[in-house]
């Protein structure tokens, strides 16, 4: 059977899921697909499309999953969780975060800030405001997970009373946040109230009070 595009990227997809963004070349692709690597032209013209084309793909996943936005409120809180299936779909393929951040003409990315961006405006949220705060959700998002999928350092030699003494509000405000059972994810979640200017789950205001002002 011919190779097809769909071919091409659901193995260029496993294969940075099974080794990484820096293992993807066209040469090694066409290796696991069987063909030599001019025969990939025919699909994809270059690496870089390629990678639009992965991001894409990530993208694809990420909007499939956000659900309608409720009638009521000013969007942000659809956003919210908009947000949060943009970070899981990112977190499902390794390196996705990488991905997405070097697609520099991914059209599913601008799919995503198109129905965010309208969502908010629909439901009263002037249009400058409407994409900065599309523009800082995204951009945190993906700076959160390139952190979350960075290689692990190797463990440190620290002397742990030392770093305490040295921070001591670090230390309250870590002990304090995860000591009430939060995880990584609260810890996502709850930050990304405050780059939209939500509430923080105890009912506390956003510190900048209205997002239209």
């Amino acid at each position: 059977m011919p190779l097809n595009r769909d071919q091409v990227l659901r193995e260029a997809m496993r294969l940075v899921d099974d080794d990484g963004l820096d293992a993807l070349s066209l040469r090694t692709l066409a290796g696991r697909l069987g063909v030599r690597a001019p025969t990939l032209y025919w699909h994809v013209k270059n690496k870089a499309a390629l990678l639009d084309a992965l991001a894409d793909a990530i993208m694809d996943e990420a909007i499939a999953a956000i659900p309608e936005a409720a009638p009521a409120g000013d969007g942000r809180e659809w956003l919210l969780g908009a947000l949060g299936q943009f970070r899981a779909a990112l977190l499902r393929h390794r390196d996705g975060a990488r991905i997405v951040a070097g697609a520099r003409h991914s059209m599913r990315r601008g799919d995503f800030s198109e129905l965010a961006m309208s969502t908010l405006v629909d439901h009263g949220v002037e249009l400058r405001r409407a994409r900065l705060l599309v523009l800082a959700g995204e951009r945190y998002t993906v700076g959160w997970v390139l952190e979350e999928q960075a290689p692990a350092p190797d463990a440190p030699d620290v002397d742990v009373d030392a770093l305490r003494a040295r921070f001591p509000v670090v230390t309250r405000g870590i002990i304090e946040y995860f000591g009430t059972g939060r995880d990584a994810d609260d810890l996502y979640r709850d930050i990304a109230r405050l780059v939209l200017n939500l509430p923080d789950e105890t009912g506390s205001p956003g510190a900048a009070g209205s997002p239209d002002h």
